[in-house]
């Protein structure tokens, strides 16, 4: 029997393990693409526990293209709110607006065509095109290199060029093309549920007797990474500014940097960790707080560590209230205290504001 006759067996395991473990998710019971695209969106970053009421939240509030292109992008960024990873919800509204004008409304079906949208990469338009119309496309997230470097002990990290590649000509291999969708999921479904990351139940596991990962003794070595990733600290001090007891400030974020789109309370950035009395020093201290009467200032909150992929922030809230405006101030979007909940911000603020409103 042929390698490749004998990678396309290993379908039949993962197809029969998952027709008797797979979980009943909405996104499941649907061959709709705008559906599909949104789950795998939601779900890049997301673990489909906490995944699900987003899920099901932000398909009310926008069913369709139409629906999504059509809204604000701050709407769509509130309905975001606490998801992380903000690019995911702006790229998806830039995506449904260019469906709309170049497309017509209607969701592209050629894979070339989803793989040109905004957000959109080879695993989500493998993924769209499989789930919706079983086109023969792998997909290959990080439940897939888990599964089959384990399954075949592979060597070459996915972190690489040559990885990337050898993984999906795998997958490509083992895929039964004539039930490309289901397979596809039933690899990811597998992933998730028994090869997971720590600790896999291999006693359990349809591929025993078969995975080189356990013949080596250590499955969890694989797959291998080439590169770890590098973390930097950042140092936030937040003030919530309250101006004639009812007003507060909020600023939102332009730049290109985490939670773009968003909105957020005053903030002086440090390069390190800084207490009151020094923050109080900081040019940036007395450019928000000249000319303003006394603020009358307490730390609420100190010490809330917020970890994102990439960066671990350090953040400290404070309170302010004064009697008046400066220039500084005057440039921030001045709203209501009572307002807050209407506009979109980092989970960090909103599970801050969550404690003291």
């Amino acid at each position: 029997m042929s390698q490749a006759c004998e990678k396309k067996q290993e379908s039949e395991f993962f197809l029969a393990w998952y027709e008797k473990n797979k979980r009943d998710l909405p996104w499941r019971q649907t061959k709709n693409p705008y559906l599909i695209w949104i789950s795998e969106i939601i779900l890049q970053q997301t673990r489909v526990v906490q995944g699900m009421e987003y899920y099901l939240r932000f398909v009310r509030q926008f069913p369709d293209v139409k629906s999504l292109a059509e809204a604000t992008q701050e709407t769509v960024l509130k309905y975001w709110q606490g998801l992380g990873y903000y690019s995911r919800a702006r790229n998806l509204h830039e995506a449904a607006k260019d469906i709309q004008t170049r497309f017509h409304g209607t969701f592209p079906q050629r894979y070339e065509d989803i793989l040109s949208l905004k957000g959109i990469g080879e695993y989500t338009a493998a993924a769209i095109a499989s789930f919706a119309w079983n086109q023969p496309y792998p997909v290959v997230d990080g439940n897939v290199f888990r599964v089959l470097g384990r399954l075949y002990a592979i060597q070459t990290p996915i972190d690489t060029g040559e990885g990337k590649k050898q993984y999906t000509e795998l997958a490509r291999l083992v895929m039964n093309p004539r039930l490309a969708g289901l397979h596809n999921q039933a690899v990811m479904e597998f992933g998730a549920l028994q090869c997971v990351p720590q600790n896999p139940d291999c006693n359990q596991c349809p591929f025993v007797n078969r995975c080189m990962g356990y013949a080596s003794g250590n499955p969890q070595q694989f797959p291998v990474k080439l590169h770890k990733t590098k973390t930097r600290d950042r140092y936030f001090h937040y003030i919530y500014i309250i101006h004639d007891k009812v007003y507060t400030y909020l600023y939102r974020r332009t730049q290109n940097d985490i939670w773009k789109g968003l909105f957020e309370l005053p903030m002086i950035e440090t390069e390190r960790t800084m207490d009151f009395a020094e923050l109080q020093e900081t040019e940036a201290f007395k450019k928000l707080f000249n000319a303003t009467g006394i603020p009358v200032l307490t730390i609420e909150k100190s010490g809330i560590k917020h970890v994102l992929s990439h960066q671990i922030l350090h953040a400290t809230f404070y309170r302010a209230e004064i009697q008046t405006e400066n220039a500084t101030l005057k440039k921030y979007l001045k709203i209501e205290k009572n307002t807050l909940d209407d506009y979109p911000v980092p989970k960090l603020i909103y599970n801050y504001l969550s404690e003291i409103i």
